[in-house]
């Protein structure tokens, strides 16, 4: 397996009209590691390619173990990805929807997302033994968003702020948006999106996904969750 500059295990749709329409709605396709042409969508502020830029590199996905560098070699971290998806089993939830979230739009989970969160923390506990320590620029990039103790407490336990308890699931569409931008981004995806959006929702892997030279994030391995 080819070696990349960091690693992150996340959830990322399966082949499908979403997993399409999201590649080409980010511009890049991690599966395949192409960029793909935007769809054109009326009634947006501004063009894709600028609304989508941040999350562009990362690819359509929610987060579970957040990107991290090695600390050995990244066989050990596919044998212990293998056994850890061996183990658990696929979670379902009630569905996605369109959500709002501060100044940027994601799809997040409807019902109770509780065994979500416990299979994320699980990931992150499991596999933290290969995390290396975040880097003081690295940390001091993240206290920059004025953490909560409960934040600061990941952050120095698990390397990023927003996990185990501080978890929230989601599947990010967009950058910052300017005020009343959100609302008209929403308005154009929602059309599009809701026919696409599954119902059920059903976690069925742990993929594994490499952040190549180029800083694009690379869907590398998918481990079925078959516990």
């Amino acid at each position: 397996m080819q070696n990349y500059s960091r690693y992150a295990v996340y959830y990322a749709p399966r082949p499908g009209p979403l997993a399409e329409f999201a590649a080409a709605w980010l511009g890049w396709d991690p599966a395949s590691g192409a960029t793909v042409p935007h769809p054109q969508l009326q009634g947006l502020p501004r063009p894709v390619a600028e609304i989508t830029e941040n999350p562009r590199k990362y690819g359509f996905h929610g987060t579970l173990k957040p990107p991290m560098r090695l600390t050995g070699s990244v066989d050990a971290l596919h044998e212990d990805l293998s056994a850890l998806a061996a183990r658990l089993g696929p979670v379902t939830l009630p569905g996605l929807a369109l959500t709002r979230i501060g100044s940027f739009l994601a799809l997040t989970t409807l019902g109770e997302a509780t065994p979500l969160a416990q299979l994320a923390a699980e990931v992150v506990e499991v596999l933290d033994p290969h995390r290396a320590p975040p880097s003081e620029a690295e940390l001091e990039r993240r206290r920059r968003a004025r953490l909560s103790p409960a934040q600061e407490d990941n952050l120095a336990r698990w390397g990023y702020p927003y996990v185990m308890a501080e978890f929230k699931f989601h599947l990010t569409l967009t950058g910052k948006l300017a005020f009343g931008e959100a609302e008209q981004v929403a308005d154009a995806l929602q059309p599009v999106l809701t026919p696409l959006l599954p119902q059920p929702f059903k976690v069925r892997d742990l993929c594994l996904f490499g952040e190549a030279e180029d800083g694009r994030f690379h869907l590398l391995h998918r481990y079925a969750l078959t516990g």
